[in-house]
């Protein structure tokens, strides 16, 4: 049953301050637009769900969901859409701040267009520059191979060699795109009925591009929407995950890979991949120990 313009999910692991700020800047900034918020949270231990239930028990069209154990990112997004009531979805990161009324403007654009399946907005670093993966093709081994070795980003205006992250087209540009960034993610429900979930074959990373792709497989059109920005402090769960995530990132590119490239090379180009693969993930796990804060790719 549709009751809402917009349910917004939000899945949480131990980021209860910055969950807060997340939530105040939602109801401070979202006017004009009926929404639900969803929060599913991933066994957190930092008292998030307690915060939640004091700052918010009364909050009408606000709902928790409490997991006993951590779902990941597809699994704990799919427990909230499946009681969505919104005519579209907005998957947010709770490591993210709203600014001004970005999500009402997103909604309008990808309302208003019947072709458009999936929307996001410009996604900024918190120094105000932005954060690439808000605008992405799918990629294929040779851009995997001019980002690992610096090349893209050496040549940036260059549309060959920066066709995964764009860098040559106007970051105020709209922009139809194979993917938009997991952080902030909107999506027409009808779009879902159709497609299906997220892939829970993914934990933490792939699954967004993963679902763009299937969106467009099915005719829709992905967007790229700079109608106004977020600000994403990014890789805080990953942070705290450590080698997990280092592990979920690599294994998220086999998945990836074996999804929608495998059956297009032969067997001997496979394998160099998968090696290469293993390989990078195994630098940076060794990276991860040795420094243990360190990003080593991030949610969104």
């Amino acid at each position: 049953m549709i009751e809402y313009d917009l349910t917004i999910i939000i899945v949480n692991w131990n980021a209860k301050e910055l969950l807060k700020n997340c939530l105040d800047s939602i109801y401070e900034n979202t006017k004009d637009i009926k929404f639900e918020i969803i929060v599913v949270d991933n066994n957190s231990s930092d008292e998030s769900c307690s915060m939640l239930k004091d700052k918010y028990a009364d909050t009408e069209d606000f709902k928790l969901i409490e997991n006993k154990n951590n779902k990941g990112f597809a699994g704990a997004n799919n427990q909230a859409i499946r009681i969505a009531k919104g005519k579209a979805i907005l998957l947010l990161n709770p490591d993210t701040i709203i600014n001004g009324d970005v999500i009402h403007k997103t909604y309008e654009c990808l309302i208003n267009e019947v072709k458009l399946g999936v929307a996001g907005c410009k996604v900024l670093n918190p120094d105000g520059t932005l954060q690439l993966a808000c605008r992405r093709m799918a990629p294929r081994p040779k851009d995997a191979f001019f980002k690992l070795f610096g090349i893209s980003k050496l040549f940036k205006k260059n549309k060959n060699l920066t066709r995964y992250n764009l860098t040559h087209v106007s970051e105020d540009e709209f922009l139809d795109v194979d993917s938009v960034s997991g952080c902030f993610l909107m999506i027409k429900k009808e779009v879902i009925d159709k497609i299906g979930l997220l892939d829970e074959t993914f934990f933490m990373y792939g699954e967004e591009m993963d679902w763009c792709i299937r969106a467009k497989k099915a005719g829709y059109i992905v967007r790229y929407c700079p109608v106004g920005t977020i600000i994403h402090y990014k890789g805080e769960s990953s942070k705290q995950l450590g080698i997990k995530a280092t592990y979920e990132f690599y294994r998220a590119m086999i998945i990836f890979y074996n999804k929608y490239n495998r059956e297009d090379n032969l067997f001997i180009f496979n394998w160099i991949v998968y090696v290469g693969i293993v390989l990078l993930g195994m630098i940076a796990i060794v990276k991860n120990i040795v420094i243990p804060n360190g990003r080593v790719g991030t949610k969104g």
